[in-house]
């Protein structure tokens, strides 16, 4: 490791400045709990270099601008850097079917290409969604992802319909990179990229059990105040998200991405930052594992990474020449809204346009608490954010991500990963109700939703339907649903996982919603596809913001 440097190294800069950007960190200045590091550069001086909180809550070891800890999603752009470098090599062919390269994959047409991993346009389920959904946070043993992709029979969309992130595009992108480079792709970027450029910090770590020097441990926060060590569920994480990097390190490489090139051509650095257009026309603001807008009138460039229990944010905006990072291991801070306001505090009246806000709750009070289903899956409700319209996806809690435009309430693919999504025609009709059915649009896709109960059928009076045990091979997990008492329990268990318990919530014949009995805020919802004469459920498909249409099948009645 390079030598840590001091806590705070500032030179002798702007003080002006310096006290703006530390009236940004106030609120996460502590030294009771996790923290996080950050630095920003302008013109390739680095004008903030803080860190704040502890590496270790166990051990008292506070963060500094040198400690290591994970970027999580950010590493997205390194791994298709290494692709297109052995493309650049001859040895590689990204716009080949991914079955060239990985026979293990259903051979079903259209087969995806890399470039649609690389895009978010495969199709392809998100391997960590999935795990997540059958197996909760229980360990999956090293090639549990490419086992769960290879017997997918079913997908979210056909390639090139949609946009919609999947980690597990990425994973299997990285064992392409292995068995064609003939190196792990962490060695490949080791020797390709991150020691000529000097950032001698980073590294490819695939499993959180590692034990490394100056690595700040990742903290998840408890109900009583305290925390518990995060970390990934697995030990295979690899191109989705297994980068340990330092602020410091992390500067070099955007003052590199800005700069002259000595990694990479012409074509490739052309390619990595050239959105994704969809086959229906759309223009995503999303490349190769970078997003590319515009923020109140100047084009940034940036990605986030979210990690259990910690997050990151890698933001430049070139034509003011400034470079944010900002790295965190389990804070109550989300990072990327933090980087933001540096944009804000830095260019302050150079921003041409006001600061994006969310739907103002004023005008939609008709919506909330309200629910729409799709009979294709998608399920949103609308609640209350203080005074702004909070928005719930597929049984999410509520966020604060649509924004009036327009076309209407819109939340951009950088604002969630997904879509962008758009509802229009939400106006309440004359006695003041909320509509019955809203316009909807994902990644360019138009559908209808419709309004569902304000409250869920009784369970008793049309739960005895359900019941039953249920399979699902793409899931790999088992599913029995039983009455107890006056509730629905759904009782899932994966290939690798306890049981988890859920309640069923029935709005309609075919809209139900599903949620943790550990966690009631968060959930994913069910669309119940056949039944028998009788009325009895022989299908339903679940449906989650970045897994859609897992189907299972009654495999008999619970006893």
């Amino acid at each position: 490791m390079t030598d840590a440097k001091d806590h705070e190294d500032q030179g002798s800069r702007d003080d002006t400045g310096i006290e703006a950007l530390d009236a940004v960190f106030q609120p996460v200045n502590r030294s009771d709990c996790p923290g996080l590091a950050v630095a920003v550069a302008l013109d390739g001086e680095t004008i903030y270099r803080k860190a704040f909180g502890l590496a270790s809550v166990q051990h008292g070891v506070v963060n500094t601008p040198a400690t290591r800890m994970r970027i999580g999603s950010t590493s997205k752009h390194f791994t298709c850097l290494a692709a297109l470098l052995l493309v650049e090599d001859g040895k590689l062919d990204i716009d080949a079917p991914a079955t060239e390269y990985l026979p293990e994959l259903p051979d079903r047409e259209p087969v995806p290409t890399l470039r649609q991993f690389m895009h978010h346009t495969s199709g392809y389920r998100c391997s960590l969604d999935v795990a997540m959904t059958a197996n909760g946070d229980a360990r999956q043993p090293d090639g549990w992802t490419l086992k769960t992709l290879a017997r997918q029979a079913g997908r979210n969309f056909e390639p090139g319909q949609g946009q919609m992130y999947c980690n597990g595009g990425y994973h299997l992108l990285s064992i392409v990179i292995d068995r064609v480079a003939e190196m792990s792709m962490e060695d490949f970027l080791k020797e390709r990229v991150f020691l000529p450029l000097g950032m001698l910090d980073t590294e490819g770590v695939p499993s959180d059990e590692s034990v490394l020097p100056g690595v700040a441990s990742l903290h998840l926060p408890t109900p009583d105040g305290g925390y518990r060590r995060g970390g990934f569920f697995q030990t295979d994480i690899r191109g989705e998200g297994n980068l340990v990097s330092t602020v410091d390190d992390m500067l070099i490489w955007l003052a590199h991405m800005n700069g002259p090139k000595r990694v990479g051509s012409e074509s490739t650095w052309s390619q990595m930052f050239e959105p994704a257009i969809l086959d229906n026309g759309l223009r995503s603001v999303y490349s190769f594992g970078l997003q590319n807008h515009q923020y109140r009138g100047v084009d940034v460039i940036h990605h986030a990474g979210s990690v259990i229990g910690g997050n990151s944010q890698m933001l430049t905006v070139p034509q003011h020449g400034i470079d944010i990072v900002i790295l965190a291991n389990g804070m109550n801070a989300n990072a990327q809204e933090l980087a933001w306001q540096i944009v804000d505090t830095i260019l302050g009246e150079k921003l041409a346009e006001p600061k994006p806000e969310i739907a103002p709750l004023e005008s939609y009070t008709h919506l909330v608490g309200r629910k729409y289903h799709a009979t294709s899956g998608v399920l949103v409700g609308f609640g209350e954010l203080g005074d702004r319209l909070g928005t719930s996806f597929m049984g999410t809690p509520y966020m604060p991500i649509l924004r009036e435009t327009p076309n209407g309430l819109t939340a951009g693919f950088e604002h969630i990963a997904l879509g962008p999504l758009v509802f229009d025609n939400l106006e309440p009709d004359a006695d003041g109700n909320p509509p019955e059915f809203i316009s909807y649009s994902e990644s360019g896709n138009t559908d209808t939703l419709r309004l569902l109960p304000e409250e869920p059928i009784p369970s008793a009076a049309s739960g005895p339907s359900l019941t039953g045990n249920y399979f699902s091979a793409d899931a790999g997990a088992d599913i029995s649903i039983k009455l107890e008492d006056e509730d629905l329990i759904l009782t899932i268990r994966g290939d690798y996982s306890g049981t988890r318990k859920f309640r069923i919530e029935i709005y309609s014949d075919e809209s139900v919603g599903i949620r943790n009995l550990d966690d009631p805020t968060a959930g994913c919802a069910m669309v119940v596809r056949n039944r028998d004469d009788s009325g009895r459920v022989l299908s339903f498909e679940i449906d989650t913001v970045r897994s859609r249409h897992l189907r299972f099948d009654r495999t008999g009645d619970v006893a």
